[in-house]
């Protein structure tokens, strides 16, 4: 008899990291992951805090897929985006998602605000896409690892693969203090993945 294969499921995220989201959110993100033949990969370590980036993000649907399987594993997670895409009518919804609008003139206030979340629900997981826009970059920004540093977290690499249609948790990573050669390491690691449109990885 062939097992099931489930495209995402709570237990891939320790206990103290599952939201509080209804039947109905989780039945939407499996959908969706289901419709269009995605799964999630992997396991999310049972660590306090953790700091999650994803890569490569060449397209608009890395956040459909990425808020998919959030939904479907039950992730609390919060996450920054440009305080720009917080449209008026929306901002509801992104809130509820997890979302956490940024202006980058204020990164302090953005540590402060995550470490209190942290001590309040009792750890916490941050996502944020390093790379910051869909566009080719020749070079990533060190604010990631700036920001792992003063929570004091690790960081886990997600992975879109989307000729797998896989979204992939990955290995923690443990900065080193040395922001080039950790960026030399991460972009490194995320040649393994192909976006939606690879030229602009």
């Amino acid at each position: 008899m062939k097992q099931h294969q489930y495209s995402v499921h709570p237990d891939q995220v320790p206990a103290h990291l599952r939201g509080n989201r209804g039947l109905l959110s989780r039945w939407l993100g499996r959908t969706v992951l289901n419709l269009f033949g995605w799964r999630v990969d992997g396991v999310i370590p049972d660590v306090k805090r953790v700091l999650i980036i994803a890569a490569p993000h060449t397209s608009n649907w890395d956040f459909v897929f990425a808020m998919a399987a959030v939904l479907g594993l039950n992730l609390r997670i919060r996450w920054l985006g440009k305080h720009t895409i917080f449209k008026p009518g929306i901002v509801w919804f992104m809130e509820w998602l997890g979302g956490i609008p940024i202006n980058r003139a204020d990164p302090k206030g953005i540590v402060e605000s995550v470490v209190e979340l942290s001590r309040i629900e009792g750890g916490v997981a941050l996502g944020l896409a390093p790379e910051g826009t869909r566009k080719k970059v020749v070079r990533w920004k060190t604010g990631f690892l700036r920001l792992a540093n003063d929570l004091d977290c690790e960081i886990l690499l997600f992975g879109f693969d989307f000729p797998g249609k896989r979204l992939v948790i990955g290995h923690l990573f443990q900065p080193t203090g040395d922001n080039e050669a950790d960026l030399a390491f991460i972009r490194a690691y995320y040649k393994q993945y192909i976006g939606k449109h690879p030229s602009q990885g």
